[in-house]
Parts: structure tokens; C-alpha cells; sequence
């Protein structure tokens, strides 16, 4: 039987996952619940691979995966059946046959990511699993300016986790900015790939800055001395979404995600 590549956009809120990637039995995991959930529409297992593995605690709207299979099934079932045997926060919203040269994690030409700060004196009950949270007032335009040093080609190893398994540091920043709804800090980036705590180092280090203890110039300062022990701490897991993968225009992938909460 002929085999099908089937690509998924999928939604989950990390709260409750230990992770993206499927781990020992016993633990739960967005890939084990997933492949779970599509090895019942296929009735045989269900291998998956995805655009980029999240962290425990970390939320994704825009979040790509793959699988090969030999079932016949209408994209649909893969959507309302998948969805089905998912628990309620883990959602496919689309599903697409493509070509066997595509991959979810190496045809993406960029990941972009989300990190929502919640900054008042108080803690909020209601959001405390989907937003991070400082009490200290953050000055978000120092935090921008600072910002910009990441743009283009440079080695992040500053802001790359001592468990990253990459072969190098070296990424492209495309994009990157800084503002302010209300109470919310809110930190948007893309970027060719991104390492093992990238952007909740970077959130950590700009926080520093957000809290007038270095000038923005320090940002410069640590990209280059390429050391994470002089970067800021890693941010709260909580606030940090992967909200959209991009592929070339050749395989007529619709955007992967949405911005979530605040536009």
C-alpha cells in the first residue's frame, strides 16, 4: 500500500504536559497524547515529528507535526477523530497531505514565538498557568531598543541552555520587538530555529534591563561574550507560546497558529 505524508497544525496548553517529546512511560506528554489520539483514527501506531519541541510548561497555537501512514482516511477524520480522543488541551485545527519530502521540523524556514508578561504589583489568579509574572514595573522601551542588538546572524550562545543539543549557536534573528498592553509585556520573535531556552533567556536578560539594573548597551555585551553565566536568568516557562511555523509557499501550508490573548 502506497504510504501518505499527513502534516497537522495543532494547539495545545502546556501546563499540565511534562514537554513536547515523548518520555518514559508514566509521563505525560503532548507527542504521547497526540500519537495516542491518531493511533486510534489509523487503528496502528502513529509516528510523529514536529516543527520544534516545547518545554514542560510551555504553550504553542501554531505548533506543526507529521506522520507517514498507509490508512486511508479524509483529512477531516484526522482533525474531528484526532480531536476526539484528545484531551481538552490539545486541539488539531488543520490537517494537509503533502509530498514525502516534506518535514515539519527541517522544511520550516522560521519559528516565530510569544512570551507574555504579566507586570503588576500582584499576581493574577485567572492566568497564572499561561502568563509569566513580575512585580517589578519593566520599562518596555528600554527593553526594545536592547532588544534590537539580536537582529540578524550571530552566535547566541549566551542564551543557549547548558542541555541544548544543537551543533551550533549560530541562528538568525528576523524579527524582534518589545511592547506594552495595559499590565501585559509582551515579546515577540522570529527567527530561522531557535536553541534550548533561547527565548526565555533572552526574556530573562531584557528583564534586568526592564528593571533599570544594566543600561540597554549591556544586551551587546552579553550576545557577544557568547556566556551564558553573563546572560539574565531563565524566564518562567508559563508565559512562552510557539505561535507559528513557516514552510516554503510550495507546499500550501496555511498559517500555522494565532496570537494568543493579546494582539
Amino acid at each position: 500500500m502506497t504510504s501518505k505524508r499527513i502534516v497537522l497544525g495543532i494547539e495545545y496548553n502546556g501546563s499540565l504536559f511534562s514537554g513536547y517529546q515523548l518520555q518514559s512511560q508514566g509521563t505525560r506528554t503532548v507527542q504521547g497524547a497526540l500519537g495516542q489520539a491518531l493511533s486510534k483514527v489509523a487503528n496502528e501506531p502513529v509516528r510523529l515529528t514536529c516543527a520544534g519541541r516545547t518545554d514542560t510548561g510551555v504553550h504553542a497555537t501554531g505548533q506543526v507535526v507529521h506522520f507517514d501512514t498507509s490508512v486511508h482516511r479524509q483529512l477531516k477524520a484526522w482533525m474531528l477523530g484526532g480531536n476526539t480522543n484528545l484531551p481538552r488541551d490539545i486541539s488539531i485545527h488543520w490537517a494537509r497531505e503533502v509530498s514525502d519530502d516534506f518535514s515539519a521540523r527541517f522544511s520550516a524556514i522560521s519559528r516565530s514565538y510569544r512570551y507574555i508578561l504579566f507586570n503588576r504589583k500582584t499576581r493574577s489568579a485567572v492566568f497564572q498557568h499561561n502568563v509569566s509574572w513580575s512585580y517589578d514595573l519593566l520599562d518596555e522601551k528600554k527593553m526594545h531598543a536592547a532588544a534590537q542588538a539580536l537582529r540578524g546572524k550571530h552566535d547566541f550562545s549566551a542564551f543557549r541552555s547548558s542541555k541544548c543539543q544543537a551543533k551550533h549557536a549560530v541562528r538568525e534573528m528576523q524579527s524582534i520587538t518589545i511592547k506594552r498592553a495595559g499590565d501585559y509585556v509582551i515579546l515577540d520573535l522570529k527567527a530561522n530555529a531557535f536553541l534550548h531556552h533561547m527565548v526565555r533567556n533572552i526574556m530573562g536578560t531584557l528583564m534586568v534591563i526592564g528593571r533599570g539594573e544594566q543600561p540597554v548597551e549591556w544586551m551587546q555585551k552579553v550576545l557577544s561574550g557568547l556566556d551564558r553565566k553573563k546572560a539574565g536568568m531563565t524566564a518562567q516557562a508559563a508565559g512562552l507560546y510557539l505561535i507559528n511555523v513557516e514552510y516554503p509557499a510550495e507546499y500550501g501550508l496555511p498559517i500555522s497558529g494565532w496570537l494568543p490573548i493579546i494582539n
